[in-house]
């Protein structure tokens, strides 16, 4: 049997070297869902605590980033919707029961301290970002609190509340025509696609897990509708793929899509559920098998936001969005872990920041079996064709818009009314250390991004302060994730016993999920090609 070239190559492309933006708000790990929940953001203050110890931040521009607002939020997500995560607490959530139910919040998808504000920091980091690469004021900007693929327009789902994946396509939208999106969560990215199904202004790409596993959406033959016909592209894989495998599929199937679809922007949602040892998932990748695909794109050259996502097991996410942040800066990470305040986490790992995958965990993906789902994606995709008009986007870049010299002038103004908080773009551009400095400067830039209502900005923070360790977290890490089928001992031996990857079913979505409001789209209504009404299309000229 054929098989995939091993992933042996260093990732740090150091002859491409790129300004990257990076955005975090210190109060993110303060947010828990739930006792037990799995779904923890002190992942996001780890990652961030390896990026300082690695010194990453002198390479680039740190950002705490203005917390998203509810009329941003409701440019995709319904009014009621929005309000109610503005207002619900612990206090008052038995007497909303019924709009809880409603919006789908509650079990897997909680109502917990904060919830709101958490939702706000979130979005408000993949807005920014977006803002920023669309401004042309960095090539690669960074939010590992975003991701949250699975919200739709009035519902949470999957631990997801506020999509931050598209409302900053929808800001991406505003400076090009055509935006790709790529998910390597271990689960199908549904409420991203569902968002853009019926338009072909923004092309959704997901690899995952499929079978008897969330969200059971993401099969081959889901492929758009309407104008979307062919713009959304789905691998459905089996359990335990490997670097070599999933590299075999990720670089030629998205070589394809970038010269079919030329896309202005990327947004890939680097889901860490998709490692090895993931307490929910079933793949297998490797840190370097997972960073590979951060490291790809890159080489595209064009505007690349990397989120956050999925990733239950915190040391091994952590170490993986540590290290995609160095490979975004073309910098190689010393394979020990530096000496920090969270350097407990990593004991048992013997400090490596390498993540392994799993030893006993089947390949059940044959090259077989793989290639012949690319070949019919590739098949998809020779029947795309594209000519956007620009002209829906003028009246907003107009009118929302400011040139350099006004962004410039309003920010000197802006540091000169808060001189301990603000270090503006022109004042502060030669303070990230470049190769051959010895500055340990942490200082960054100023930036926002574009608002309906005005322009906001916030201040950049000093990060080398952060809170303790919650030892209660520590203690909660689980090892290893739920059982799934391995090479001793596996229920599913036979890849022929594992769900065929275009069932006979067709897609059905939730009939919640519409359109968002903005000048020059509108909502998608009618058939949808019976697969549910959660898709919006961009006007374009007939």
């Amino acid at each position: 049997m054929a098989a995939y070239a091993p992933i042996d190559a260093p990732m740090h492309n150091g002859n491409t070297k790129k300004t990257v933006d990076y955005m975090y708000d210190m109060d993110i790990g303060n947010f828990s869902y739930a006792a037990g929940h799995p779904m923890k953001q002190h992942r996001v203050r780890l990652a961030h605590s390896l990026i300082q110890s690695y010194g990453l931040y002198n390479k680039m521009k740190i950002f705490s980033p203005r917390k998203a607002t509810k009329e941003e939020m409701a440019q995709f997500h319904s009014e009621d919707y929005v309000e109610f995560l503005a207002k619900v607490t612990h206090e008052n959530s038995a007497g909303l029961q019924k709009d809880a139910m409603k919006f789908n919040v509650g079990d897997d998808s909680p109502v917990f301290d904060g919830l709101f504000q958490y939702c706000a920091i979130s979005a408000g980091g993949s807005l920014e970002g977006a803002a920023r690469l669309g401004r042309g004021k960095c090539d690669i900007a960074v939010n590992w609190a975003g991701g949250l693929h699975h919200a739709k327009k009035s519902e949470a789902s999957g631990f997801c509340y506020v999509n931050d994946i598209v409302l900053s396509i929808l800001e991406l939208l505003r400076y090009h025509e055509r935006v790709v999106y790529i998910d390597i969560d271990v689960h199908h990215g549904d409420g991203v696609e569902e968002a853009f199904f019926t338009t072909d202004r923004v092309m959704t790409v997901s690899f995952h897990q499929y079978g008897e596993f969330f969200p059971g959406t993401g099969e081959l033959r889901d492929i758009g509708a309407d104008k979307g016909k062919n713009y959304s592209v789905n691998f459905p894989l089996r359990h335990g793929i490997d670097d070599a495998s999933y590299k075999g599929i990720f670089e030629p199937v998205m070589t394809q899509v970038m010269e079919r679809y030329k896309p202005g922007a990327i947004v890939l949602q680097c889901g860490g559920d998709s490692l090895g040892r993931d307490r929910l998932g079933s793949l297998n990748l490797s840190m370097r098998g997972h960073a590979n695909c951060v490291n790809f794109m890159k080489t595209f050259g064009i505007p690349l936001l990397l989120l956050g996502g999925g990733g239950y097991t915190m040391r091994n996410v952590s170490r993986t969005w540590a290290y995609e942040t160095g490979v975004a800066l073309g910098m190689e990470l010393d394979s020990k872990i530096p000496a920090h305040e969270y350097s407990e986490y990593y004991s048992q790992e013997n400090y490596e920041l390498d993540v392994k995958p799993r030893t006993d965990l089947a390949n059940l993906n044959s090259v077989e079996y793989l290639e012949k789902i690319k070949v019919k994606i590739f098949e998809n995709l020779k029947d795309t064709t594209f000519a956007p008009s620009t002209s829906a986007l003028d009246d907003v870049l107009d009118t929302l818009g400011m040139d350099d010299e006004d962004e410039d002038m309003l920010d000197d103004a802006d540091e000169d009314d808060n001189p301990d908080e603000r270090i503006t773009e022109r004042r502060s551009a030669m303070r990230v250390e470049v190769d051959g400095e010895l500055s340990d400067s942490d200082d960054g830039a100023s930036g926002s991004r574009i608002r309906k209502r005005g322009i906001d900005r916030r201040n950049e923070q000093n990060f080398a302060e952060l809170t303790e360790i919650d030892e209660a977290m520590l203690d909660s890490e689980v090892d290893e994730p739920e059982a799934v089928p391995t090479i001793e001992n596996s229920e599913t031996d036979s890849p022929s016993e594992v769900p065929d990857p275009v069932p006979e079913s067709s897609r059905e979505t939730s009939s919640k999920a519409n359109g968002y409001k903005m000048e020059g789209v509108e909502e998608a209504h009618g058939e949808k090609a019976a697969s549910g009404s959660g898709s919006v299309v961009v006007k374009t000229e007939s």
